[in-house]
């Protein structure tokens, strides 16, 4: 389970520049066997949030755990149980496939016997065999997208964390992640996924905060959050919540469900 309370992050502005408060008194839980959707705009906190989950920044204020670990206190116990995919690729170029997944297996302590099986596992589920051992960056970003996926579910994680990870992937790869987002919550490990694309969101998620300038101005199913007139679709009723919130339609907790 990951659980955010009041979680809070400010960075200082330079000589002559405002501060800028990127996560302001966020909440939120997510819970095992469930995908939670973290959605924004570009630029809304969803990524220092992100960050911070995963222990490379601290929070100002506020309290964040990560199956059971505090992510201040314990960041080691985080950082074992959590996966993280980004949208970017991330590899060491010159690596294969195999190379990269046994560097990161070692580094979450697999050892030698169990990792060559789970790396037989990951070819097999990802259908990696026809490049596994050829240099990532000779890779296409389809291929270079199925061996990050292999890499961030080595070690078998209780957490997977999804950041904008469908960013430059075509639709046939797109669709694979998503497949690969619903067979980690069938397997009842708890998905967080970060998007600007509320589409993924209606096919994905069970749980939704949304994210704006830093303020959590919706938390609850999906259901609640499309709710609206007729005939609008889920973008435009996306589009009416964000503008509600910069017109002072919202209050400063937002619309909970």
């Amino acid at each position: 389970m990951i659980e955010a309370i009041q979680v809070c992050k400010t960075f200082r502005g330079g000589k002559g520049s405002d501060d800028v408060r990127a996560v302001a008194d966020v909440s939120f839980r997510c819970e095992p066997g469930r995908v939670f959707a973290l959605l924004g705009p570009n630029g809304s906190g969803k990524t220092t949030l992100l960050r911070m989950i995963s222990t490379l920044m601290r929070p100002d204020a506020g309290e964040l755990r990560v199956a059971g670990y505090d992510c201040v206190r314990e960041s080691e116990g985080v950082r074992g149980s959590i996966g993280f995919l980004t949208g970017s690729a991330g590899l060491h170029e010159k690596l294969s496939g195999r190379e990269t997944l046994d560097f990161f297996g070692k580094l979450h302590g697999i050892s030698d016997d169990e990792l060559g099986a789970r790396i037989d596992d990951m070819v097999s589920e990802f259908d990696l065999s026809d490049f596994i051992d050829r240099a990532t960056g000779k890779l296409s970003m389809g291929q270079k997208q199925r061996v990050m996926i292999a890499r961030t579910l080595i070690h078998d994680p209780d957490v997977v964390i999804f950041d904008e990870a469908t960013t430059g992937l075509d639709v046939l790869a797109a669709k694979g992640l998503m497949d690969v987002i619903r067979s980690c919550r069938d397997a009842g490990k708890t998905v967080l996924f970060s998007t600007h694309i509320m589409g993924e969101v209606a096919l994905l998620a069970d749980d939704v905060t949304v994210l704006h300038k830093g303020r959590q101005i919706y938390s609850g199913g999906l259901d609640g959050l499309c709710e609206g007139q007729e005939g609008e679709s889920v973008e435009e009723k996306f589009v009416n919540l964000l503008e509600m919130a910069d017109g002072g339609l919202l209050s400063g907790e937002g619309v909970s469900c």
